[in-house]
């Protein structure tokens, strides 16, 4: 397929006739799918039963989940209070005169009045004027960090903006979807009186922007948004905060025992209690911004959301309603083919320009559907208090799996990993280290959600399509949207198969190329190189649905890794017995070697509890079927049976129909691979998922006997880059050649005890750990991680 694709595409006569057939259809008649209709759509965005028990209950109604769909930026005469021929050419300008933005408030003057600025000024708190400082120049200092933060807003620029906004969406997106449902339940939590602060994914520099819009909208107010200073320019920061922006002080992030950083973070907590005492929504990204490259998770996000739960637990305000968003698109508009560059802050001319470039390519490249999701609200107060309970003891990746890569160890100890990439700033070190564990993971918790309840795109299951070769595009795009549903993911697209096709097909036009075959078919293919990274990063959305199948796959995988050779018939490897005892082994070695960024599991849920859930998940979808051996208890005997003191210790609340069984039993509990037809393919599409992440460990391993160490972890991150993005043009994989993966790599190495880093002036250095300098110990952890890779 790779050598027809390469053939046609050094000739003039293809280039042609591709072009003809992105203009003229596909020409046949489809039937529409069925899964797409209401009834079928699961309602997504339910809280954590175990951390949140009354929220779960109280901000949730079935009704709700009936009420369907709104496109927010279809704004019609209707919705306004006039009629008429002129008012329906007007009807936006007319429609943003109409929005509701409350009158501004003495907030500076509140803000300095607040006791802890007045600790500062009056010398009673470290920093203040008693130790040196003249108040008057404090109160000078104080307002000048406030004007950095926020400024007074614009009631008549806000109404323009998202006049022109609305426009400018109409021009950029097909729709911009809302359940209703999800509406209503963040509407109920506002009647409580309580401050709304909304935890949203990252995924374009248009969420700060598109949000804002869609809660005016729907009659919220003015949403406060948290903005990071490093993707912005003062020009933009000074439009953006009369909008309603809030950007971070860069003297917050000093030292504990500063001056200047004492005042700075005084004065950012002053100016989050009025916010929040004036009950104005608040968003936070807990995602690190486009572009950037690090770790998943925001440290300038968890830094908001540390304040939020101090003012909480100060009694600043009784309580905060948190309300998980995402926001997904089939394509980020204007976003480049390696989105993985440097940040560099955007200026307003810059954005202007790119404002003019979407309006340009306006009407000649397909627009985009977005989806907005707003996950069922809950109580931080009752997060808090229940939270603490579930937390337990930890080790770090290099205690729980160096001695089992080295052979010198078979027994995964029974405890959680500890792994923490996201760097802690200065306001979230000023608060107890109790508290920084409770902010760290409440923002994984409520970033998993925000992963959970996320629609699941067109370009995303075309990609996974495409990567992995599927030759009936019509038929498999029918059948992984309905494993999506039934998997309760929802999906962001509706209508008939073929428009569905053609469109996403016409969006990742740059990526793929359309060729007539005999008999008037049509084949897709991937265009080699770069095309191909770019789709791995787009099948990466579909990986939530199937991670518990995915891992468990993967698993099985390693399982058979040393008794069945891969490329074996299925048949062979269907014969093997799997020991449960084996399977849970090899998932939780799976699972502390993922890193947490990819995993995003609930901290109130136990990797042991995670391995029972991945064992039913293949037991479901039909991968595994149990075998009864003779003098074992039947799998089918649901009788009472006495818990063991294993079950009774395990801090998990969610218990499924596996944690009821004996553990002391599970030696005697086997499974053989399926023999159903489809079940090689959907066997190896699950494996295919972690693929990429895998080969880039593996290849990392490989390359650690060709590295140049020390060096620092950005040089040896470049390194390992060239070293995959070399051997992807040898091997033709390209789907591991991507930075994150590098930096994913290096960071696990580090954790894992394969690199140690040591500082020096020029920043820490890494360098080959003395137990791995062997080229024996080496090829022991390449042995390790290839044995989940299904080749």
């Amino acid at each position: 397929m790779v050598t027809m694709l390469e053939a046609r595409l050094q000739t003039q006569q293809r280039n042609s006739q591709e072009t003809g057939l992105w203009s003229s259809g596909f020409g046949m008649k489809l039937e529409a799918v069925t899964p797409f209709l209401g009834k079928y759509r699961p309602f997504v965005g339910r809280c954590c039963q175990t951390c949140t028990p009354k929220s779960w209950e109280s901000l949730f109604h079935r009704s709700i989940m009936d009420l369907g769909f709104c496109n927010v930026i279809l704004v019609k005469e209707e919705n306004t209070r006039f009629r008429g021929w002129l008012v329906r050419r007007l009807c936006y300008f007319l429609w943003s005169l109409e929005q509701h933005i409350p009158p501004c408030q003495d907030a500076p003057q509140k803000i300095m009045e607040s006791t802890g600025v007045q600790n500062v000024i009056s010398g009673r708190a470290p920093g203040g004027a008693g130790e040196g400082q003249v108040p008057g120049l404090v109160k000078k200092e104080v307002q000048r960090i406030l004007g950095h933060i926020q400024a007074p807003l614009h009631p008549f620029l806000l109404r323009l903006f998202n006049w022109a906004l609305l426009r400018f969406l109409n021009c950029v997106f097909l729709n911009v979807q809302l359940h209703k449902g999800q509406m209503k339940m963040v509407h109920k939590a506002t009647q409580a009186g309580l401050p709304l602060v909304l935890l949203s994914t990252h995924k374009s520099l248009l969420d700060g922007i598109l949000m804002p819009f869609v809660l005016l909208s729907q009659g919220l107010g003015v949403l406060r948004v948290v903005w990071d200073p490093r993707a912005c320019s003062p020009t933009l920061r000074a439009l953006l905060k009369k909008l309603g922006g809030l950007f971070l002080p860069p003297e917050a992030n000093l030292t504990l025992d500063s001056s200047e950083g004492v005042l700075a973070r005084a004065v950012v907590h002053a100016a989050m209690e009025q916010l929040l005492v004036s009950r104005q929504p608040l968003l936070i990204f807990l995602e690190e911004p486009p572009g950037a490259q690090g770790p998943r998770l925001s440290a300038l996000g968890q830094t908001w959301l540390g304040v939020v739960v101090q003012a909480v637990q100060m009694g600043v305000i009784p309580d905060a309603m948190l309300v998980p968003v995402a926001i997904t698109y089939d394509l980020v508009p204007g976003a480049p083919c390696d989105v993985y560059h440097s940040l560099v802050p955007l200026g307003l001319w810059t954005g202007a320009l790119a404002v003019l470039r979407s309006l340009w390519g306006w009407g000649r490249s397909p627009r985009v559907c977005v989806r907005v999701h707003l996950a069922q609200p809950f109580s931080l107060q009752e997060y808090t208090t229940n939270a603490r309970s579930c937390w337990g003891s930890r080790q770090t990746l290099e205690q729980l799996l160096q001695p089992i890569v080295l052979g010198q160890c078979n027994v995964v100890p029974d405890t959680e990993k500890e792994q923490e990439w996201t760097p802690a700033t200065g306001p979230l070190l000023a608060l107890k280290e109790e508290d920084q564990l409770l902010v760290r993971r409440l923002s994984r918790h409520v970033l998993n959600a925000s992963v959970t309840s996320s629609a699941v795109m067109s370009t995303a299951i075309m990609a996974a399509l495409l990567l992995f070769k599927h030759q009936k595009l019509l038929g498999e795009f029918s059948w992984l949207t309905e494993e999506t549903l039934l998997r309760g993911f929802d999906v962001g697209f509706s209508g008939q198969l073929r428009c569905l096709v053609q469109h996403t097909l016409s969006l990742l036009r740059a990526h793929v190329a359309l060729l007539r075959v005999h008999q008037g078919d049509l084949l897709v293919v991937p265009r080699p190189g770069p095309g191909l990274t770019r789709l791995a990063r787009l099948s990466a959305e579909l990986l939530p649905a199937f991670l518990s199948e995915a891992v468990g796959a993967c698993a099985v995988r390693g399982l058979l890794a040393g008794r069945v050779p891969s490329e074996g018939p299925w048949e062979l490897q269907g014969i093997e017995l799997l020991s449960q005892n084996e399977l849970y082994r090899q998932i939780l070695l799976l699972l502390h070697l993922l890193p947490q960024d990819l995993l995003l599991l609930q901290p109130c849920q136990s990797s042991y509890c995670y391995c029972q859930e991945v064992l039913d998940r293949l037991i479901q979808c039909g991968l595994l079927v149990a075998e009864e051996t003779p003098g074992s208890r039947a799998a089918c005997d649901t009788g009472r049976q006495r818990l063991s003191a294993k079950l009774l210790w395990k801090p998990s609340g969610d218990f499924t129909d596996s944690d009821s069984d004996d553990f002391e039993e599970a030696e005697g509990r086997y499974f053989r691979l399926s023999q159903q037809s489809r079940c090689p393919d959907f066997f190896l599409f699950l494996c295919r998922l972690l693929s990429p992440l895998l080969q880039a460990f593996a290849q990392a391993a490989t390359f650690l006997h060709q590295g140049q160490l020390p060096d620092t972890e950005s040089g040896y991150t470049e390194q390992l880059l060239q070293f995959l993005q070399a051997t992807a043009q040898e091997e033709g994989f390209f789907e591991c050649a991507d930075p994150n993966l590098a930096i994913s790599a290096v960071w696990t190495f580090r954790d894992l005890g394969v690199l140690q880093q040591t500082p020096s002036p020029a920043g820490p250095m890494l360098y080959l750990s003395p137990t791995f300098t062997s080229r024996e110990n080496q090829e022991k952890l390449e042995q390790f991680i290839r044995q989940f890779i299904c080749s």
